[in-house]
């Protein structure tokens, strides 16, 4: 996916400054049909345009990995914390939405420890794709998904929901696109399964542009 700025980029942290962490930006549809143009963040980055992607309807684009079993869909619950034992993520969540730019709105950055859902999108533990996106980085330190990469195939996490119940997901895939080619129908296509994409940023800090090159996008279903 190609990735132009709509506005000169703010100023960016030096090249002494800059982290170390993953970014890139993407564009997503939600179970409702509609189609949306977002932006995916690396904590100090302003939103910027990018292009829409194409509907897609019922179960689209395969799933990374080989077709396995998964845990009975739940209904609609507002996820509340997400827990990530491999990389010590226990972090409590907030709604994105999209702003007034047709982009998805980051978490706020002050907070290094905060994941965001896409709230008029699936909620994790229901029938469809789920989405879950955090910071990597902020200008001043390493944030909630600074070691994301690090999942594999067959590593398991969790969502609590204000339902009570803990939706609990293994990872099919972990995998980095570059943004100027990113694979948005196979990544965000709706699943007959429950399945959630964590999404974040990825690649070499390109000081140019004030960004990052790729994403990160973790695949992973219930169970």
């Amino acid at each position: 996916m190609a990735a132009v700025p709509s506005s000169p980029p703010p100023s960016g942290p030096a090249a002494d400054e800059r982290p170390a962490g993953r970014g890139g930006r993407l564009t997503l549809w939600g179970a409702a049909a509609v189609f949306l143009a977002v932006t995916v963040f690396g904590g100090h980055h302003q939103p910027v345009d990018t292009p829409q992607a194409p509907r897609v309807s019922g179960t689209g684009a395969a799933a990374p990995a080989d077709p396995v079993d998964a845990g009975e869909s739940l209904p609609r619950s507002e996820p509340t914390r997400l827990l990530i034992p491999k990389i010590s993520v226990d972090a409590p969540f907030t709604t994105l939405s999209i702003g007034a730019t047709g982009q998805l709105q980051p978490p706020p950055a002050a907070d290094t420890n905060l994941v965001g859902w896409y709230a008029d999108g699936v909620s994790p533990g229901e029938e469809g794709t789920a989405i879950i996106a955090g910071h990597v980085d902020t200008v001043t330190s390493a944030a909630v998904f600074a070691d994301l990469y690090e999942l594999e195939r067959g590593d398991r996490f969790s969502v609590e929901r204000a339902d009570g119940r803990t939706a609990e997901f293994e990872v099919d895939n972990a995998e980095t696109y570059p943004k100027d080619d990113f694979p948005s129908k196979r990544v965000y296509a709706d699943a007959a399964r429950p399945e959630v994409r964590l999404i974040t940023c990825a690649g070499d800090y390109d000081r140019t542009v004030r960004d990052y090159t790729d994403n990160l996008v973790v695949f992973a279903h219930l169970v």
